[in-house]
């Protein structure tokens, strides 16, 4: 992509609105725009941020050997009278009626419709195991709406739901989703802290909420220090098997860790030594739920068992909040200067950034770099504009691509360009090819 081609509306002045960092950053990028209290628009740069962590979340799914489908955004209440919801959710649902004058709703979540689907397609336990889930745009009706993606009324979420015989089946499926959101975070350059929480609105008894520790968290958080020494790193996990996935369960939930809803003070100084006692804040960015038989009984989702019995099928249901973790990822990564994008979820691999734009040489080498780069297929964004080597600067940094390549006369007389980290500042001088090399092996990981 061309710089002078593309549409990055970028902007000089923080917008007066914007109260936190990845709200002012979003916007001064040109990657979102407000269309309404709590709704936005997503920008070109903003939409392949998006489309890259909906990427990685689609691929630990199915790693996990979960299946994708795709609900609609809006639900019959009929279905949600059935689970005893429809009046009990609060005005956060956004009701309405169609010209039928049929009463429906903008799914703020689906438990009640994938139970409807289930119930009407599976009526034996040989086909259980069984997790469903999509990637959706759902709606909540927040009385204030703030901090830009990190609290809309719309957002983009993964919801995932687990069927299963039994209650030790269905909390599996429970620590194999904790498993794969581990991997997940980790590939987006996160640290995502799983915490007891309160189940709200969802119901039932075992919940985490994933939390990624920053100055601006909704959440007030207490935890041992210890839990952030934690990695998953690349360690292979069966999956299916139970003791693994308890065993990454119980390393990653046996040190305290909480929301300031569930926080027991007393067990917390009991149970963590003084000098590993943290409180900090804390932005929750994906939960799981266990929830046994709260909607499969009332709604009717039952199974025969081995022995001839029906029975209601467990149940569990996963989010990632997929439009939020844009927001936490750049409150989690950022400077002065702007973005510090991690490689897996960076808009763009690298930037090349033209000193001298209409110089025969320059240009030349530019466009065979650009080449390069995308034969390697990694697409690169080219700053080819008539714009002074400050400003370019300033853009590159601003929009926050981890690596930029920067080709100047000077430094072709001596047949090097310049390979720059965003993170660090630190550059260093290879010949067009090497640099070409360099970034490819960064990315062969991602």
């Amino acid at each position: 992509m061309r710089l002078s081609r593309y549409f990055l509306p970028v902007l000089k002045e923080t917008p007066s609105e914007a109260q936190i960092v990845s709200h002012r950053l979003m916007l001064r990028a040109g990657m979102i725009r407000q269309q309404a209290a709590g709704i936005y628009s997503w920008l070109p740069l903003g939409y392949r941020v998006l489309r890259r962590i909906e990427q990685i979340v689609h691929e630990e799914q199915q790693r996990a050997g979960h299946i994708p489908l795709l609900m609609p955004t809006l639900q019959s209440a009929e279905l949600w009278r059935e689970s005893g919801r429809y009046d009990a959710y609060g005005p956060e649902m956004l009701r309405i009626r169609d010209r039928h004058d049929r009463d429906m709703l903008y799914g703020p979540t689906n438990e009640e419709m994938i139970t409807d689907i289930f119930r009407s397609h599976v009526t034996s336990y040989k086909d259980l195991p069984l997790t469903l889930y999509h990637i959706q745009w759902k709606f909540r009706d927040e009385i204030r709406p703030r901090f830009g993606v990190m609290r809309g009324r719309e957002f983009l979420m993964k919801d995932g739901y687990n069927f299963d015989l039994t209650r030790e089946d269905a909390l599996h499926a429970y620590n194999r989703h904790l498993v794969s959101y581990l991997r997940t975070y980790e590939r987006m350059g996160l640290q995502a802290i799983p915490m007891r929480a309160d189940s709200g609105p969802i119901g039932g008894d075992d919940t985490h909420e994933f939390l990624v520790l920053a100055e601006t968290g909704e959440s007030e958080v207490f935890y041992d220090s210890e839990i952030t020494d934690l990695r998953f790193g690349e360690r292979v996990i069966d999956y299916d098997s139970h003791g693994e996935c308890r065993a990454v369960l119980e390393e990653f939930t046996s040190r305290y860790a909480r929301t300031d809803e569930t926080h027991d003070e007393t067990v917390f100084h009991r149970t963590v030594p003084e000098e590993r006692r943290r409180v900090a804040r804390g932005i929750e960015v994906g939960q799981i739920f266990y929830f046994g038989t709260k909607y499969s009984e009332p709604m009717g989702a039952f199974v025969t068992d081995g022995e001839g019995n029906r029975v209601p099928v467990h149940m569990g249901s996963h989010g990632i909040g997929v439009s939020r973790l844009a927001g936490a990822i750049i409150e989690a990564s950022h400077d002065e200067a702007g973005i510090i994008w991690p490689e897996g979820v960076t808009p763009f691999p690298v930037g090349i950034v033209n000193l001298k734009q209409g110089d025969a040489e320059a240009d030349s080498a530019c466009e065979r770099l650009y080449s390069a780069l995308m034969a390697r297929g990694l697409e690169p964004l080219y700053d080819d504009r008539e714009e002074r080597a400050g400003g370019k600067f300033a853009t590159m940094d601003l929009i926050g691509l981890p690596w930029r390549i920067t080709v100047g006369p000077r430094g072709l007389k001596n047949g090097v360009v310049e390979l720059t980290c965003r993170r660090t500042g630190e550059s260093e001088e290879l010949s067009p090819e090497l640099a070409v090399g360099r970034v490819a092996e960064i990315y062969a990981a991602y």
